[in-house]
């Protein structure tokens, strides 16, 4: 029989990617598939999953220099280290972790809290990856280590597209090399920056190309006003957006960047603000929406910012704590007539407002996954089977393409209502179905229907029953 291609066999591999069992067994033909599938495995999976066996093969990469330099500060390496690595595995990987770090630490170190033997196992760790990662994609930076200073860095950062840094963690001197070598990064991601540090905005703008920028920080005013010039600067390539506690100055400085695509405002205090800039926000081009924020009175802003788009929405993620919050109808509506793409829905709806979802299955054809809340903690007791306008709905207008729903337990469902729904989907299964808040008036007839169209293969999979 003749033997695969080589080519060929790299291509089926990365195909198995995530499968890791497959991969396993792939391991064991022989050399050849051996040495296609190593460097796969490690790229995907390693160092993710960090146990004692992994630890060691990782170990046992250390120069002598090092090692001595360990034992010498009364720091003992496990006894099973190996002694000829058939791979560099070490050189396969493309992530390198803090939290990774601290854990094979603490396997060496049995959890001892010595700063002095910690931080010269840290030390070496960070050394052995950055001399022999040369192709390295993703670094989380969570070390007071001077990583630009070690063997190899120049390299390594040269190469480096994902970048999660936390700001006390790094000194400024760092942030400096840093952004001497370091231009290529496609993603961004700043965690508690708690003060003012002018070069960190010096690296944002020794990017090339950064597309990316995730934002986890609270900030105080001066350097709020510095990231708002940073974005402004950075505003045709800027594309994807994560803010979480940003003030106001940040906010208002989101309408310079014109090819935003993907936008995360992730706050719970400064809402009427959020709400402001929402009405005056032009996103043409933007795909996926998550909004999560506390005391969101309205949906009517939201409406606006969906409404000035063009199109290409996919994803929207809407949530609150607000119970009071108006105009959910408003916001389905801007939804259905603008948002032919969506495939992906997380909002709340109110019984008044349910007539929008007809408008909203009809018109959006590619909607595969909804999910749909009730706003309010009580239905008052005389809302007979409420819910079963919104299953009819379901039950007559829902797409081909959509496979996962979850709706309120908030509201009443008869089981007839409950039945026929379910009927509807015999010839397109949905993957999952679920209720939120199901404690009220989901009885247990409803989980017996549940449970019938389940063992039928109508439902895959429900956590109602």
């Amino acid at each position: 029989m003749e033997e695969i291609n080589l080519d060929c066999l790299v291509l089926i591999f990365n195909i198995l990617k995530y499968d890791k069992k497959s991969l396993y067994f792939c391991l064991l033909v022989n050399k050849k598939w051996c040495d296609i599938v190593v460097p796969i495995l490690w790229k995907k999976y390693c160092p993710h999953e960090i146990n004692e066996k992994l630890c060691n093969v990782i170990l046992s990469f250390l120069p002598s220099s090092s090692k001595k330099l360990l034992s010498d500060n009364n720091i003992k390496l496990p006894s099973t280290l190996l002694k000829f690595p058939l791979f560099n595995y070490i050189s396969f990987c493309r992530y390198i972790s803090s939290n990774n770090m601290s854990k094979i630490i603490d396997i060496v170190l049995k959890n001892l809290c010595n700063d002095h033997r910690r931080n010269l196992m840290e030390q070496e760790i960070y050394k052995l990856f950055i001399s022999q990662c040369k192709n390295i994609e993703y670094l989380s930076w969570k070390t007071r280590q001077p990583l630009t200073l070690f063997p190899g860095a120049s390299i390594l950062f040269s190469q480096l597209h994902k970048l999660s840094i936390d700001i006390d963690y790094v000194n400024s001197d760092a942030l400096y090399d840093l952004a001497q070598i370091c231009k290529d990064l496609n993603t961004l991601s700043i965690r508690s920056c708690s003060h003012y540090i002018p070069d960190l905005f010096y690296l944002i703008d020794a990017q090339r190309n950064l597309k990316e920028l995730n934002l986890y920080t609270e900030v105080d005013e001066k350097t709020g006003k510095e990231l708002s010039k940073a974005l402004a600067r950075n505003r045709t390539t800027i594309n994807n957006l994560y803010l979480s506690s940003i003030d106001n100055i940040v906010l208002s400085s989101l309408t310079t960047l014109v090819n935003l695509k993907k936008l995360t405002i992730f706050h719970w205090e400064n809402y009427k603000k959020i709400q402001q800039y929402l009405t005056i926000y032009e996103f043409p081009n933007l795909q996926q929406l998550t909004l999560m924020y506390g005391h969101l009175s309205s949906f009517k802003e939201i409406s606006l910012l969906i409404e000035k788009t063009i199109g290409n929405i996919s994803e929207i993620y809407i949530d609150t704590t607000n119970k009071t919050a108006k105009e959910t109808g408003i916001l389905i509506k801007a939804i259905a007539d603008n948002c032919p793409k969506i495939n992906y829905l997380h909002t709340y709806i109110e019984p008044k407002d349910f007539i929008h979802i007809k408008s909203l299955l009809l018109n959006c054809r590619s909607l595969s996954t909804i999910g749909l809340k009730s706003l309010e903690f009580f239905i008052n007791k005389n809302d007979n089977n409420i819910g079963d306008e919104l299953l009819n709905i379901f039950t007559l207008f829902s797409p081909k393409s959509l496979n996962e729903i979850v709706i309120s337990g908030l509201w009443k469902y008869s089981s007839y209502a409950f039945t026929r729904f379910f009927e509807s989907f015999r010839e397109h299964p949905l993957y999952y179905f679920g209720f939120i808040d199901s404690d009220n008036y989901i009885t247990n007839d409803h989980k017996i229907i549940i449970r019938k169209y389940i063992n039928e293969g109508v439902v895959k999979s429900t956590d109602t029953i």
